[in-house]
C-alpha cells in the first residue's frame, strides 16, 4: 500500500477518477468541500482567466470557501460570479465560494500547479 493523500471517485464500471488531496479539502458547516471541483466549474466561465480556491477560516462555519479569480474583462463583478454559480444548476449552493477576490495571477509553482501554500499563507 501506498498512501498518497489522494481523493477519487470510483464509477459503477470500476473507473477511478482523481478529485483531489486531502489536503486541500475546506470543511465547512461539516460538509468536505474540494477546491478542485468549483475550480473547474469556474474555470468554463468565458470572462475567468484563472482561478483559485482555498478555505478562509470562519467562526460559525469553520471554513469558508473564498476564490481568487483572473479576469479576462474588467467588467466581471464578484455579483456576476455568484449569479453564474446560482443559475447554472451545476454547483450546488453550499460550494459557492463565499468570498471572491480579483488578483493579477494565481499563485503557481515551477510546474505551472497551483502553489497551494501560498494560498494558505496569503489568506
Amino acid at each position: 500500500w501506498q498512501y498518497a493523500r489522494d481523493i477519487a471517485r470510483v464509477d459503477k464500471d470500476g473507473y477511478i477518477y482523481p478529485i483531489d488531496r486531502i489536503d486541500n479539502t475546506i470543511i465547512s458547516g461539516g460538509e468536505n468541500i474540494y477546491p478542485q471541483e468549483i475550480e473547474f466549474f469556474l474555470s468554463k466561465h468565458p470572462q475567468i482567466a484563472d482561478v483559485a480556491v482555498c478555505g478562509v477560516p470562519d467562526e460559525k462555519w469553520g471554513q469558508l470557501i473564498k476564490a481568487l479569480i483572473v479576469r479576462r474583462t474588467p467588467e466581471l463583478t464578484a455579483e456576476a460570479v455568484d449569479r453564474y454559480c446560482l443559475e447554472s444548476g451545476e454547483l450546488p449552493r453550499h460550494k459557492r465560494p463565499k468570498a471572491i477576490e480579483f488578483v493579477e495571477a494565481v499563485p503557481r509553482n515551477i510546474l505551472g500547479k497551483i502553489d497551494r501554500m501560498a494560498l494558505r499563507t496569503a489568506r
